[in-house]
């Protein structure tokens, strides 16, 4: 094992908990580390807690939980996006590219515009129905089309073009200015309003699904040699395929329900550590959840006090980070080639 890749092992999680503790930090209240450890341990039964009930309130109940669904967002959508690329064989592949982003847009405006539901279904819950009818679709067509890796794209394309139009004609005949507003905010990946419910939640299905990834590394290497040449080597390309899209769409819509359509993470993220660890899933996809998570961390802070008091969507920073840092992966690897 490389120098680099166990300083990548060691340093990465010490990073990512670095970085939540400063985040929490960062924001109009004035708030230390030393009030992120004691609010942290005393509701953790570590200890008692010695702030007064508004700062540890902003730490524990505000904060806290969004910088951690931060986290969790940005290693969930790095992961799959690193999974799509190579089970794909596409580096344009992100977890959006079944169609899922669109189909969970068009699951919340019919919930926060139309009203369905008549109040007892939530956003995210719309989202997640949405986001799984569209990844439905997707197989459909999929395998109605011959289930090859190219029809799953266009699937997704197709899919995504559908509900992307139907969102758009919702709004646009039914929603007022202020809902429009909101419901463009969420579009564009928003974290405001995220509570412990979602942070386990998301936390859970990004566990399993990084278990299931993890289980199937070896096989995501012999998919870089194409589908022949890993059924040659003894894989059932099928089914491998089928549980590893499932397990990924499952993951980008429980991640774009909490928190919407947050774009670039599951693009960039996967080239720019695969210059790092090479291309072994067995190192690649746990670099790249890391990656994601500490980028995602301090893209939401940047989000939340750039403009203070104003808040910019996290969807928009990414993109502005996202473009040049592409630009830049592609002009390496063509310096490379």
């Amino acid at each position: 094992m490389s120098a680099r890749l166990l300083l990548l092992i060691a340093g990465g999680p010490a990073a990512l908990l670095a970085s939540v503790a400063f985040a929490v930090t960062i924001g109009p209240a004035d708030i230390s580390t030393a009030d992120v450890w004691a609010a942290v341990t005393a509701h953790l039964g570590l200890g008692k807690s010695t702030l007064p009930p508004l700062r540890d309130g902003i730490v524990w109940n505000l904060r806290m939980p969004r910088t951690l669904l931060a986290a969790v967002c940005g290693a969930g959508l790095a992961l799959c996006g690193a999974v799509m690329q190579s089970l794909l064989r596409n580096p344009l592949a992100d977890p959006f590219v079944l169609g899922v982003s669109s189909g969970a847009s068009t699951g919340a405006v019919t919930v926060v515009v139309l009203g369905v539901g008549g109040g007892a279904v939530s956003l995210s819950a719309g989202a997640f129905t949405g986001a799984l009818v569209s990844f439905g679709l997707v197989l459909v067509l999929s395998h109605s089309l011959g289930g090859s890796t190219d029809r799953v794209v266009l699937s997704g394309v197709a899919a995504m073009q559908l509900f992307s139009a139907l969102t758009s004609f919702i709004v646009l005949t039914s929603a007022d200015a202020d809902t429009t507003r909101a419901v463009l905010f969420w579009l564009l990946g928003s974290l405001t309003g995220a509570g412990w419910g979602d942070v386990l939640l998301c936390t859970g299905v990004l566990a399993a699904v990084l278990v299931v990834c993890l289980g199937h590394a070896r096989t995501l290497d012999a998919f870089a040699f194409g589908e022949e040449a890993a059924a040659a080597l003894g894989v059932r390309v099928a089914r491998t395929r089928l549980v590893l899209l499932c397990a990924t769409a499952l993951l980008t819509a429980t991640l774009v329900s909490s928190a919407g359509a947050i774009g670039f993470v599951g693009l960039v993220l996967p080239h720019a550590t695969r210059a790092l660890t090479g291309s072994g899933h067995a190192r690649l996809l746990p670099v790249t959840a890391l990656a994601g998570a500490i980028f995602l961390v301090w893209v939401d802070t940047a989000a939340r006090t750039v403009i203070d008091p104003q808040e910019v969507p996290v969807g928009v920073v990414t993109s502005l980070i996202g473009v040049p840092a592409f630009v830049a992966v592609l002009y390496r690897g063509r310096r490379k080639t």
